[in-house]
């Protein structure tokens, strides 16, 4: 999904200014910020829901509106479901309004989300938690290439919150979706994506991985390297050959701690590699999320 130079306005203000989002295949992608930032307009717009004032979105090289919603799967703020219907009967109807999704189909989404066994239940009964699993069941009818959620947790108890977490890290790695999640939730964000871009007041603050994001802001990464004591003379010669190199002490089980700036870890992986170094283990210990959303957004309330 490429989005570029999205804006909404509602008369003069601007919910969203200027956005410029990159998600790749594969990614679990963390649209963080705090609430009013304009997180749900900006996921509106970029669905269709709502009109762009401005810029243009892409999914899967792909512009036209009609043709991106057949490869696109949506959640947008709490899901609504007729109470007095079943789980199933609820999908179904989705699927017979969308034109997507055959009976096989429900019952293998309802399957994906644990489920299957409560299909035939009101949905008046079910908890928070699977109203949010049936809401990503209905997202997932069709079989779409990219899922948008927008507050898959909110509201939910910590089991809940573990319970959808491991869910989309599951969509991703078994079943290849892209996922991209709206949460303003610092520690979800954490622990389920690989990356993240930070909204604040309607524009983009910051976008990368973690390592990338806290080294655009002039900050270092901290990594623990497992190396025979032998092998240590020989990275140190290549760590000084990298430049951006620095031992700063001992980690755990012995391991040597470096500070990178400018480098990648995938970098200094690859180098100790080629220089024959043996690496047991190599672990980022970059700064927590919450220190860089801190260092980008605005104590002030949002707009959106």
């Amino acid at each position: 999904m490429a989005v570029s130079g999205l804006s909404r306005f509602y008369g003069k203000r601007a919910a969203v200014k200027g956005l410029d989002l990159r998600v790749q295949p594969g990614d679990l992608y963390g649209f963080l910020g705090p609430n009013g930032a304009g997180k749900t307009t900006a996921i509106r717009a970029i669905l269709g829901l709502i009109a762009k004032s401005e810029g243009t979105v892409e999914i899967f090289g792909d512009r036209h509106p009609v043709r991106q919603r057949h490869e696109v799967g949506a959640m947008v703020e709490t899901p609504t479901f007729n109470d007095w219907l079943s789980a199933r009967n609820n999908l179904r109807i989705a699927a017979a309004y969308a034109d997507r999704g055959t009976e096989a189909e429900i019952d293998e989404v309802l399957g994906r989300v644990g489920l299957a066994e409560r299909a035939k239940e009101r949905v008046g009964g079910y908890s928070l938690g699977m109203r949010q699993r049936l809401g990503i069941a209905r997202a997932l009818l069709g079989k779409p290439k990219l899922l948008v959620l927008d507050e898959p947790t909110n509201g939910l108890d910590p089991r809940g919150m573990v319970e959808i977490r491991e869910l989309l890290k599951e969509l991703v790695r078994r079943d290849g979706l892209t996922v991209f999640v709206s949460s303003h939730l610092l520690s979800e964000v954490e622990q389920m994506c690989n990356r993240v871009g930070i909204l604040d007041r309607g524009e983009l603050k910051a976008e990368g991985t973690m390592a990338e994001l806290i080294q655009k802001l002039g900050g270092s990464v901290e990594v623990e390297v497992g190396l025979a004591v032998a092998d240590r003379p020989a990275a140190l010669g290549v760590f000084e050959r990298l430049g951006g190199v620095q031992v700063t002490g001992e980690g755990e089980a012995g391991r040597m701690v470096i500070s990178l700036r400018g480098v990648e870890p995938s970098e200094v992986n690859r180098a100790l590699v080629q220089a024959g170094v043996g690496v047991s283990a190599l672990i980022p210990k970059v700064g927590t999320l919450e220190e860089l959303f801190l260092s980008v957004t605005s104590s002030e309330p949002g707009v959106a």
